[in-house]
């Protein structure tokens, strides 16, 4: 049977024989309708594989809208592997403070490091090559194979997961679904244009078929997908209830000396927000013990506690971060592993995001 121009076909792939839907349906739309991005090669034009991995390293856990600023300013520091391999981390990360998921930051200067010593500034072309370097995993080594080097590789981001959860109307739960979701996408992707497939399921995602309100009406693959023909695209892909994790409190201290400069620290370079610069704070735990905080006060001084608290959300807790305030005279001299920053100079510390709420709440 044909439908909508042979929207659909048969091919034996994942549990025998299925439905799937044709490929060149989603890439004649997506020549229509692609997405302009500042790292996205124009038609007719190779991709620049820097650009490609600059932004997939940028893009995981974020959203094109907040990449946008950050991969200009990046581009234009750095444009090419090799300008950015020879930056020092502490440039890379000032460049980064406010993204979020640090080491990211830190692993995209150490990749950039490896494909500059060890592949003299080429990227691997292949998966396997790519998934070897530092900071990248396979979805975004497929991605980087597909979009820049039009390997038939099977990236799924969560706009591509929804898609395919929604074609199928994959039953189970995430992140058990996965596996069907993987083997659902890879029977889709082309032997042609596979780079431009990958993005145009992307951009389907972005823009169509939306977690909320998908414009199933106008979608390329409306025809073959499943949920649709149910009325019930809006519940894929299905959910397991998310735990939230335990709150967390600590304190955070702000001195300030009489000629203006704020005392910072920069954190271990492992663990959470490795590398980048603080107030100095105590441990973020379950049971922090407020009415001893001053005791973790790094200097003595008339600690004063600030009204209210900064409330901020990692991945795995809130956080409840009570702030003291402090002012002393400019002979202080700084603990040591500390140091004196200007307030002027701040905005372009390094300070995750966190931070800069600590520090906005202490009215700097």
């Amino acid at each position: 049977m044909r439908v909508a121009g042979a929207a659909i076909r048969k091919k034996r792939g994942v549990s025998g024989g299925v439905d799937t839907p044709d490929p060149a349906q989603l890439l004649a739309w997506y020549d229509r309708h692609r997405r302009t991005l500042p790292w996205r090669a124009q038609p007719g034009e190779r991709a620049d594989p820097y650009r490609v991995w600059l932004s997939e390293i940028m893009l995981q856990q974020t959203t094109v809208k907040a990449v946008g600023p950050y991969y200009a300013r990046f581009l234009a520091r750095w444009p090419d592997v090799m300008a950015l391999a020879n930056a020092p981390l502490g440039d890379v990360l000032k460049l980064w403070a406010g993204l979020g998921y640090y080491a990211r930051a830190r692993n995209l200067h150490a990749c950039a490091q490896t494909v500059s010593e060890q592949h003299s500034g080429a990227f691997p072309d292949t998966e396997e090559g790519l998934r070897a370097l530092p900071g990248i995993g396979a979805y975004t080594a497929a991605a980087i194979a597909a979009i820049a080097f039009d390997k038939r590789a099977t990236a799924i981001d969560g706009n591509i997961e929804r898609v395919i959860a929604r074609l199928y109307a994959i039953e189970e739960e995430l992140p058990k679904a996965k596996a069907e979701i993987r083997a659902r996408a890879e029977v889709l992707v082309p032997q042609r244009r596979p780079g431009d497939f990958t993005q145009a399921m992307m951009d389907l995602g972005a823009t169509v078929c939306t977690p909320k309100k998908p414009a199933c009406a106008i979608c390329p693959l409306c025809a073959p997908c499943t949920a649709r023909a149910r009325g019930d695209a809006e519940t894929f892909p299905r959910k397991a209830p998310k735990a939230n994790g335990k709150l967390r409190r600590g304190a955070s201290f702000v001195a300030i000396r009489a000629d203006g400069f704020v005392l910072v620290r920069t954190r271990p370079a492992k663990g959470l927000l490795g590398g980048m610069t603080e107030v100095p704070s105590t441990a973020w735990t379950a049971d922090f013990d407020a009415a001893r905080a001053r005791e973790h006060a790094p200097l003595k001084a008339n600690w004063r506690l600030l009204p209210g608290a900064v409330e901020h959300g990692f991945t795995h807790f809130p956080l409840r971060q009570s702030v003291y305030v402090a002012k002393v005279p400019a002979k202080t001299r700084a603990p040591g592993g500390m140091r004196w920053v200007a307030r002027a100079a701040l905005a372009g510390e390094a300070l995750p995001n966190v931070m800069r709420k600590i520090v906005a709440h202490a009215g700097l």
